[in-house]
């Protein structure tokens, strides 16, 4: 398994986010506003939050290896909660060099502190580490689903 670049998957996710967004958006418009559907709502809702907690993850990976500041990290993170922010993120973190095409934490003796311990482990066992994730997304959107949509 090839392991994606932190950029390239920061890019694939912060994108992602952005697309689950909009069809959210659509299928609010056809549910509340047209009042045709709530499918895409649905539909919609699910995949953006299965996405976001994708995003929300990687998030913190890269965060750790690239050792960003709290507050870069903070703002990347709350970027996924206004609609299509996310982009806006992606290319602000890509212009000023934080997100790289090589992972820090695959060099032997960089990672110090546990979360570094823990991402550099899952960088090294990568097919682990993406099968982690599908479970760990998977175990929160089941957590999500039991406490129920955001707006009633």
């Amino acid at each position: 398994m090839t392991l994606p670049s932190p950029r390239r998957l920061y890019m694939i996710v912060a994108t992602a986010e952005a697309v689950t967004w909009t069809l959210l958006l659509i299928g609010m418009f056809l549910k509340y506003v047209t009042k045709t559907t709530e499918l895409g709502v649905r539909v919609g809702g699910m995949l953006h939050g299965i996405v976001f907690i994708a995003y929300v993850l990687v998030t913190i990976i890269v965060w750790v290896d690239r050792k960003w500041p709290a507050k870069q990290g903070l703002v990347a993170l709350a970027s996924a909660i206004p609609p299509l922010l996310t982009l806006w993120t992606e290319r602000w973190l890509d212009r000023d060099g934080h997100l790289p095409t090589a992972w820090r934490l695959l060099a032997k003796g960089e990672a110090v502190t546990v979360p570094e311990k823990v991402v550099s482990g899952a960088l090294r066992r990568p097919a682990l580490a993406a099968l982690v994730l599908v479970v760990a997304v998977a175990v929160l959107t089941g957590l999500a689903l039991l406490v129920g949509p955001p707006v009633g």
